[in-house]
């Protein structure tokens, strides 16, 4: 089995976002920590996040995943951006606090014209910052589509961030199907062969949470366009085998499909018709 779920808005409350996971079906989700485009955060009221830990609790969700900003670059060329960076990501781990067992996901950054290997080595400097050995939340990777100056768009560059980051344990990878794709790995025709490479590389240890997203572009375009499932050039065939795979069970997917609620809870059903459990 895989827990199946999509991003929700926090702007009506934590235990609002499980009970409307709940009502589409679903048995996990992500979220914004903060704007996903800004750097302004919702207070969080330790009673709400209460609650929604005994609601996760009460219906077996799998972990949750807290989405960092994309304005959150740890590797930027300007040093007063880079530090507003590690400020975003020192707080969301504070907050990440109030809900055990959840994943953090982040964008690496994008080295705005350093070159890959300075850019991997600020990623890494920064979690040496803020990572310590009673971090509770495991911090994930994710893979990326390599457009512009993006790191994380190869396994080999986020198993170079792993490799000098000291606390390696903290850290995972969140594995985006469109972005792999676009990446230029091909999830429709190699699927074991693309899951071979990643353990090779960086460990199916490590990927503990999915993406599941379709794309509108072919393999290798470096594009990084969702889709809804079934529609993009991934295809329906693919995403099925995908959330069948047996390497990748007992992980969250979530969604990040251009859908509204109802679509999405059109997903989810269709994501659990695949695994017979609709």
């Amino acid at each position: 089995m895989i827990y199946i779920g999509c991003h929700l808005s926090v702007s009506g409350g934590f235990a609002a976002m499980g009970e409307t996971m709940l009502s589409l079906g679903g048995n996990t989700f992500a979220y914004f920590t903060r704007n996903p485009r800004g750097g302004k955060t919702k207070d969080l009221i330790p009673a709400d996040a209460d609650a929604l830990n005994a609601l996760l609790a009460k219906a077996h969700f799998g972990p949750t995943v807290a989405h960092g900003s994309y304005t959150m670059n740890l590797c930027a060329a300007n040093e007063q951006t880079r530090r507003n960076a590690l400020d975003m990501l020192e707080k969301d781990l504070c907050r990440m606090a109030y809900f055990p067992g959840s994943l953090y996901n982040f964008h690496p950054g994008s080295h705005t014209g350093q070159g890959t290997e300075t850019g991997i080595q600020l990623i890494a400097d920064a979690l040496n910052a803020v990572l310590t050995p009673d971090t509770k939340t495991t911090v994930l990777l994710e893979t990326m589509a390599g457009k512009g100056s993006e790191v994380g768009g190869t396994f080999e560059e986020l198993r170079a961030i792993i490799d000098r980051v000291e606390q390696k344990e903290k850290l995972g990878v969140c594995f985006d199907t469109c972005h792999v794709w676009d990446a230029g790995y091909d999830l429709v025709h190699d699927l074991d062969g693309v899951l071979t490479q990643f353990d090779r590389v960086i460990g199916l240890d490590r990927l503990l949470a999915v993406h599941f997203n379709d794309s509108k572009n072919d393999c290798g375009s470096h594009k990084d366009r969702h889709e809804k499932l079934g529609l993009g050039f991934l295809g329906a065939d693919a995403m099925r085998r995908l959330a069948l795979h047996p390497a990748l069970q007992e992980k969250p997917f979530v969604l990040e499909t251009p859908n509204e609620l109802d679509g999405y809870k059109q997903e989810i059903h269709t994501v659990l018709q695949w695994l017979g459990e609709a």
